[in-house]
């Protein structure tokens, strides 16, 4: 950017309200865009799995295995700060609300089993999101990402249509005379 240390902190102050800017872009541009994005155009249970697959997607796309900004503040800032702490539960808090507002959504619609808990269900999705990220960094392998995936995204699958059972009607046994 051609902008020195005083610079850079005369704009924006000191490294810390920097850094808490650059989350609040970070989650700005990544995850509310997405989110908007999928809320406006897809069914609530497209809306998950395309969030899980973007986030597949956006960790094997990053060629240093760098990983999110979040989840590694997450990680290695909050345990530390308890403003940033707070900013990150909040940033993770809004994925979830939109994991459970897709649920919710499913479920009145009768595409997503009415048997889910939805606040268990969100949860587990976000815990999922999360090791995704991470597991990426580590093993960026499509196999693996999507292994994590597949079986939690089972629990999307529309409930099951139990036909009525066919009442047959019993023969009369004739007995032989």
């Amino acid at each position: 950017m051609g902008i020195n240390g005083p610079s850079l902190y005369n704009a924006f102050g000191d490294k810390r309200t920097l850094f808490v800017q650059a989350l609040e872009r970070y989650a700005n541009r990544s995850m509310r865009s997405l989110i908007q994005h999928l809320e406006r155009d897809h069914q609530p249970a497209d809306r998950i799995r395309k969030f899980l697959g973007t986030l597949i997607d956006k960790s094997l796309a990053d060629p240093d295995h760098r990983g999110c900004l979040i989840v590694n503040s997450a990680l290695e800032v909050a345990p530390d700060d308890a403003e940033i702490k707070h900013l990150i539960a909040s940033y993770l808090g809004e994925i979830e609300a939109f994991f459970r507002r897709s649920l919710d959504r499913g479920r009145a619609d009768g595409v997503i089993s009415a048997t889910i808990d939805a606040p268990d269900a969100a949860r587990l999705l976000l815990g999922v999101g999360l090791s995704i990220r991470v597991a990426a960094r580590f093993r960026p392998e499509r196999a693996l990402l999507e292994g994590m995936v597949r079986p939690v995204l089972r629990l999307l699958d529309p409930p099951v249509q139990r036909k009525p059972a066919v009442k047959r009607r019993s023969r009369p046994v004739i007995a032989n005379a």
